[in-house]
């Protein structure tokens, strides 16, 4: 299906695209939610039984991490020559196919599968993360805040009856004769498919697409589609990538690690699904009140709260009891605040500071940095807590988390110079 002529749309059927394009985004999301659950819930967990090493259990953090960077690239590319149709639904794609290759190996015991599987399926955790984009490309600079809030919040629905469903999906697992752990990505791969059906049938008119041929019409309406960075300065790009590196690196660490510390004093399944669950809730669930938040005081005062909301979570993390569920669930939930008001802020003042005509290769170019900085966290945070503690890891994530002010001092004292 081609894509429309714009010449001559009116505010009423813009805001109409908009609409539509952010039901299907919300759709997708929900799907691709349940999928990036899966993952974050036991993969740690098979990790460690497949190789018999809890150094290594942050090990798939930092594939499917890794992995989600390649894809982050790729998929940036793909939406910058295609739209975000193809770009999206090709990741949530691969996805799938790394979903259905992890329970392959869980069932082969193959180790080599497993790594090359889980790369994969960080095609499904980038492209979780890329929709956002979609849904402020149709949007004014005034409320791209409240446009990407609104695609991430979706995720919520899945990502917290993911890992909820940890115990439902290892007993069918089971019952396919597949093992117990394997059975969340049972659910990532289906979910993640469905996803991509979902954007490659409904995404249409494809929104990047028809955001270049509104900024090179004659403007026949006063709908506020920017083409050109706006009230950003040129540090805009540098200081959000920063912010969103940061503040991933803190999360995926302290993350990672929080289900192999609950099982080694004495935590079920169910209680780590539950605590993860709610982690996954704080990182979504707060999004429209993040965005409204970036799109009324700033980008710039949503970020240097997200780093201060991190340090507290690493701080309470680091000193609460290891068999309190109340507390740790607190550190969690304040990981998944804190994760939100920094890639909301961060996003908005990302694509404040790009143009149309490179906005896709730039945002894929920064998602692979915050990628990459998961992975180095994922893989880090199980050398850190087998080599010192879990605690140890927390006070790290929280001084990491603490360099975000600085970087936002600097920021400001640059543009005053201007």
């Amino acid at each position: 299906m081609s894509e429309p002529l714009v010449q001559g749309i009116s505010d009423a059927e813009l805001a109409a695209l908009q609409r539509r394009t952010l039901i299907t985004l919300v759709i997708a999301q929900m799907l691709g939610g349940a999928g990036l659950a899966a993952g974050v819930t036991v993969g740690a967990l098979l990790a460690e039984d497949m190789l018999d090493s809890t150094s290594f259990s942050g090990l798939p953090a930092a594939l499917f991490t890794t992995g989600s960077a390649a894809a982050s690239l790729l998929v940036g590319r793909l939406s910058q020559r295609s739209g975000r149709r193809v770009g999206l639904a090709a990741g949530y794609a691969a996805g799938a196919a790394g979903g259905a290759g992890i329970v392959v190996a869980a069932v082969l015991d193959s180790v080599p599968l497993l790594l090359l599987s889980l790369l994969v399926y960080g095609a499904g955790t980038a492209t979780n993360l890329q929709a956002r984009y979609a849904g402020a490309d149709l949007a004014g600079p005034a409320h791209r805040g409240r446009a990407v809030s609104v695609v991430l919040v979706a995720t919520t629905v899945g990502a917290v009856a993911g890992p909820n469903l940890v115990d439902a999906t290892g007993q069918l697992a089971e019952q396919l004769s597949i093992p117990r752990l394997a059975g969340p990505f049972l659910l990532a791969t289906a979910a993640y498919a469905v996803a991509a059906l979902v954007l490659q049938l409904r995404l249409r008119p494809d929104p990047l697409l028809t955001a270049r041929a509104l900024g090179e019409a004659p403007a026949p309406t006063s709908a506020p589609v920017a083409t050109t960075p706006t009230g950003s300065g040129g540090g805009g790009i540098p200081l959000a990538a920063a912010a969103m590196v940061l503040t991933q690196i803190v999360m995926v660490a302290v993350m990672t690690m929080t289900p192999i510390h609950m099982r080694d004093h004495g935590h079920g399944l169910g209680a780590t699904g539950l605590v993860i669950s709610i982690h996954i809730a704080c990182m979504y669930l707060p999004s429209p009140l993040t965005g409204m938040l970036a799109d009324r005081a700033g980008r710039r005062p949503v970020i240097a709260a997200g780093g201060v909301v991190l340090l507290a979570a690493g701080l309470l993390a680091a000193v609460a009891p290891a068999d309190s569920m109340v507390l740790l669930t607190v550190a969690l939930a304040l990981l998944g605040l804190g994760w939100n008001l920094g890639l909301i802020g961060g996003t908005a003042l990302l694509t404040d500071s790009t143009p149309l005509a490179t906005r896709a290769r730039t945002q894929g170019a920064v998602d692979l940095s915050v990628s990459l900085a998961g992975a180095a966290g994922g893989l880090s945070s199980g050398l850190v807590v087998a080599a010192t503690s879990y605690a140890t890891l927390g006070l790290a994530g929280g001084a990491i988390a603490l360099l975000i002010l600085p970087i936002l001092l600097r920021s400001a004292d640059t543009l005053q110079s201007r």
